[in-house]
């Protein structure tokens, strides 16, 4: 008799409550290596809310900054091993997978304006380079803004000869180190955390970046010039585990690929933003003058990267190359 009323009673309970046995949510761990409150963190929270939203709970997406999972140089193969789900990284951590592809985005000058960029990174071309990542067990969702570069220096630049011999902090890039060097600057390779301090002591004499990071790691405080070369990009790729996202019902998927997209805006938009804030808030410090470049100047600094394009055709590859150049309408 007892048996029979448990049976009963648990019978009853499923009734009252349809979800009290209800499958366990999908968990997908989100790590990135930045702070909530930058446009990547935004985006990531974004993407959360959204996801979690549209699939009635059926998702929970855990988003972990500040690299609180995995350290920088850490996370690509946690991924790989599916102890993480997903990953915002800089393209340039496609390039030591053999993607060397991805170092287009390194090229300057290749892309003139946003519209340009996203002619690529939201094109076949884009999609065209993600596919490159599945021989690695990763599958590319979107890319992410963090905007265009600058150079910062004590004095103007506003020709490539006044880059001759000043030290100037770069990102470990072959692309980038030549590019310095059409400039006429000797690289110096550097992590980004100790770029304002060797900026103060002088270890290094200029750098490269968006607005935004040039503000907020106050390097307005020890640069002296801003010239506004717009001569790069800084480019994020949301990756996911491919065996991890082809397990999923596809439901599920779609409706994850639809909240990737929107984040994807929500992302892009906020970047832009905080650049033109972080420019606003420069100039009104007063520490750093802003260059303007006439167009005379800018196309001097054009032809002068030229030759980074045509060294390195080889190692992005000419088919990647000749595919952008079609799509921005870019003319060597």
């Amino acid at each position: 008799m007892k048996l029979n009323t448990l049976t009963a009673l648990c019978a009853a309970l499923a009734l009252a409550s349809p979800g009290a046995f209800a499958q366990q949510p999908i968990v997908i761990k989100f790590s990135h290596v930045v702070a909530v409150n930058t446009p990547k963190g935004k985006g990531a929270e974004q993407f959360k809310k959204l996801a979690e939203e549209r699939t009635g709970g059926k998702v929970k997406v855990e988003v972990y900054p500040n690299s609180a999972l995995f350290k920088d140089g850490e996370e690509m193969e946690a991924l790989q091993l599916g102890s993480v789900q997903m990953l915002a990284p800089s393209v340039s951590k496609f390039g030591p997978l053999g993607a060397r592809e991805f170092e287009i985005f390194d090229i300057p000058y290749i892309f003139d304006s946003y519209d340009d960029l996203h002619k690529v990174t939201e094109g076949p071309v884009g999609q065209g380079l993600f596919k490159k990542l599945e021989s690695k067990g990763i599958t590319g969702l979107a890319y992410w803004d963090n905007g265009f570069k600058e150079m910062s220096a004590n004095k103007p630049l506003r020709k490539p000869d006044d880059m001759k011999g000043l030290k100037f902090r770069i990102q470990s890039s072959k692309v980038l180190g030549d590019q310095m060097k059409a400039f006429g600057a000797l690289p110096q390779v550097m992590a980004f955390s100790e770029v304002y301090q060797a900026l103060q002591t002088g270890v290094v004499d200029g750098q490269e970046n968006t607005p935004s990071n040039f503000f907020t790691q106050k390097m307005h405080e020890v640069q002296k010039y801003l010239t506004m070369t717009d001569h790069g990009v800084i480019e994020y790729a949301v990756i996911v585990n491919k065996k991890f996202w082809d397990g999923l019902p596809a439901d599920i998927r779609k409706t994850l690929e639809g909240a990737m997209k929107d984040a994807t805006k929500f992302a892009n938009d906020i970047a832009k933003k905080e650049n033109d804030d972080a420019l606003a808030a420069i100039k009104a410090s007063g520490k750093t003058e802003i260059v303007t470049l006439t167009p005379a100047e800018k196309e001097a600094w054009k032809k002068a990267a030229l030759a980074v394009h045509k060294d390195n055709e080889s190692r992005v590859g000419k088919d990647t190359l000749q595919l952008v150049y079609k799509e921005t309408g870019f003319k060597p």
